[in-house]
């Protein structure tokens, strides 16, 4: 049976990398790695790094710039899917980048890299974005997300992306 778990995930411009104990080590000390942006760790990767359990490969990644070989955010999924309530295997994913790396079409990237990944385990994915974050609205939006289920308790609308099948071929 071929594993289609999302490790190894990489792109053109990204590597996606899954976080170990010293990242998040430092994520959660609030330390300053070499080959990271002087802006990262966000206060969101510092939340990511609370889901994180070593040698999941369904956890938090760091987004590496292959050209300027540094961290410039983190995407992942919320631990491995669970069966929803349509018993549809699912999972929640956020990512998020430094300010300076923005509106490039980074996220798009990452996020869409990830999602192969999810199709390919056939699994449907969810996400929780404030109402005001057009940035990360566009971004679900180029990605595939067109379900609306409501929102969460802080506000955040929460978008769903339909299971797709992978390409046979």
């Amino acid at each position: 049976m071929t594993d289609h778990r999302p490790a190894g995930v990489g792109t053109e411009r990204l590597e996606l990398v899954l976080w170990d104990e010293p990242t998040v080590s430092a994520i959660r000390a609030g330390a300053q790695l070499s080959g990271w942006h002087d802006d990262f760790p966000r206060e969101d990767d510092r939340g990511a790094a609370t889901l994180w359990r070593d040698g999941d490969p369904w956890g938090p990644r760091s987004i590496v710039s292959r050209k300027q070989r540094l961290v410039i955010g983190s995407i992942g999924f919320f631990g491995p899917p669970e069966p929803a309530a349509d018993d549809v295997p699912e999972v929640e994913v956020g990512y998020g980048l430094v300010a300076a790396a923005r509106g490039y079409g980074l996220a798009t990237e990452a996020l869409s890299a990830l999602l192969t990944r999810a199709d390919a385990a056939g699994v449907r994915v969810r996400a929780s974005i404030a109402p005001d974050n057009a940035a990360s609205l566009r971004v679900a939006a180029k990605t595939g997300f067109t379900g609306i289920r409501g929102s969460t308790e802080e506000g955040e609308l929460v978008l769903v992306r339909p299971r797709r099948r992978p390409a046979r071929g």
